[in-house]
């Protein structure tokens, strides 16, 4: 007859659970990761604007104009 061990809860002592709880590494590596792909996507937005041809000839005048004032 083999005998079944029962699934006991997972059970976390004090000293576990405070280094669980207030252990940080890594969080700095996550901090730079988000603000990596919010710049990222940032950029390509900007490429999608850049890339209309309003938003081109708008630019496009304006450095005429700069160029073209001295």
């Amino acid at each position: 007859m083999t005998h079944h061990r029962t699934a006991r809860p997972l059970r976390l002592t004090r000293r576990r659970a405070a280094t669980l709880f207030t252990d940080d590494s890594g969080a700095a590596t996550a901090e730079y990761a988000i603000a990596t792909m919010a710049a990222v996507a940032f950029a390509g937005l900007l490429v999608l604007i850049m890339r209309s041809d309003e938003v081109r000839g708008i630019l496009t005048e304006l450095v005429r104009r700069a160029l073209t004032v001295a």
